[in-house]
């Protein structure tokens, strides 16, 4: 059962005023920045390490890209965790004991990801990471937490086709994000699609779901093109998309990073507004609109399981919360809510474990875990997955979302792709030992 809202004014919650700037892509090793909860300067790692040692402390790891082209939607998710605790810090922390937090800096490069998340672990001694934000990082220090037998907290929407014992995903599926996207264009849109992406794992695992679907439903892939992840030479895919959909058609968009900057200014500069060519996005949320400008991305659309504009109790607080810390002129965005309820999720999984350090008491015990979440209610599933809801926002004047398309309830996750051959029929189910990440249930 879906639900179809018509166009209505939402409560407005303010604005972002990133900067609309390229930033230049840092491969290079930072340095390692630790932050309190209140944001001003920690101890020395020789001081942190002392204050868990003695008790006082629960280390956890924060790793994302504060720098390169993807830092333009991760700096915004670590304020999200950072938000997340401070609060429960603020509240009596865990177990009696506060969160410290240690930031490492992807660097928007897969190799430090790895450095960093095994730095995390080895040196910091944390109980668990949340991190990252593109497939690429995540596949990268994928190894490091299943070879050390560790937990990463991961917040983004992502292309499936993985269930990993040591992540917990909490974006969405493609079940949840994609595929009822998908479905909607078809219905709504046409039958056309061409499929523009960053060059990795994500946005070509996507669109192999997509072709996937769009065979099994009748739709009809006209082109498909690549960018390397952050370049902004977008006009060669621009011409294509004119030469394959003359008459317009849909742009299915998996572009990551500073790319979109490039790709949403010069498509309206080409005459391709959404009127013939709407875009549907999966990486682009509020903190990118106001990057990339309102101006042109009005009118198209994005799939997400949460906008800055849900109307609820839990989202109201949220989002007064974050503006209170972060200023008046932020947003929040669905990766954001993703990462700000992992912190949660992780809490009562350990008070129910009752320690932070037996992390295999703390995997099991985060099994059916439930939050009154910004998104809505949320379960947490014994796939390392969540339920969640589904929205389709269509960008407005101001840079947030209209929804204009949620589902009436929330969808358990499929992480393993039920349109593509090789994985249709399989579950995962980590409180199974006989089941695990992949097994055949159907």
């Amino acid at each position: 059962m879906t639900t179809q809202f018509n166009r209505r004014k939402f409560l407005l919650y303010g604005s972002a005023t990133l900067g609309t700037s390229i930033l230049l892509k840092a491969c290079a090793n930072s340095p390692t920045t630790e932050s309190s909860p209140n944001g001003t300067a920690s101890p020395s790692a020789a001081n942190v390490s002392t204050a868990a040692a003695s008790g006082d402390g629960i280390k956890v790891g924060i790793l994302h890209s504060l720098s390169g082209t993807m830092a333009i939607s991760e700096k915004s998710v670590v304020d999200a965790e950072m938000l997340a605790i401070e609060e429960i810090n603020a509240a009596g922390g865990v177990l009696g004991k506060k969160i410290v937090p240690i930031t490492e800096d992807g660097a928007s490069n897969w190799d430090t990801f790895r450095e960093k998340a095994n730095k995390l672990i080895d040196e910091d001694n944390v109980v668990a990471v949340f991190g990252c934000w593109t497939s690429a990082s995540r596949k990268n220090v994928l190894e490091v937490f299943e070879s050390k037998d560790h937990m990463l907290w991961y917040p983004v929407q992502y292309e499936g086709q993985e269930c990993s014992k040591n992540i917990f995903y909490t974006g969405a599926a493609p079940n949840q994000q994609i595929e009822p996207s998908v479905d909607w264009l078809l219905k709504n849109k046409g039958k056309e699609f061409f499929l523009v992406g960053s060059d990795y794992v994500f946005p070509r695992t996507a669109n192999t779901v997509i072709k996937a679907q769009l065979a099994a439903k009748g739709g009809k892939v006209v082109g498909e093109d690549y960018l390397p992840l952050g370049n902004t030479e977008v006009t060669p895919i621009i011409t294509k998309i004119r030469q394959a959909l003359p008459n317009g058609g849909i742009i299915y968009n998996t572009l990551n990073g500073d790319s979109n900057v490039a790709f949403f200014k010069q498509l309206q500069g080409a005459g391709m507004g959404p009127d013939k060519y709407p875009s549907m996005s999966v990486s682009i949320a509020e903190e990118e609109v106001r990057a990339i400008g309102p101006d042109y991305l009005k009118g198209h659309y994005a799939a997400w399981n949460y906008f800055q504009t849900v109307e609820s109790a839990a989202n109201k607080k949220f989002v007064e919360a974050f503006k209170k810390k972060y200023g008046e002129d932020r947003v929040t965005n669905d990766p954001m809510e993703a990462a700000y309820i992992a912190v949660y999720l992780w809490k009562q999984a350990v008070e129910k474990a009752g320690t932070a350090d037996d992390l295999a008491k703390v995997r099991t015990a985060a099994y059916g875990q439930t939050l009154d979440a910004p998104e809505g209610k949320i379960a947490l599933n014994k796939n390392h997955h969540i339920s969640k809801v589904v929205r389709i926002g269509e960008v407005r004047d101001d840079g947030l979302f209209e929804i204009v398309y949620s589902t009436d309830k929330a969808v358990a996750p499929l992480p393993w792709n039920q349109f593509v051959k090789e994985t249709k029929g399989y579950s995962c189910d980590w409180s199974d030992p006989n089941k695990g990440g992949k097994y055949k249930s159907a």
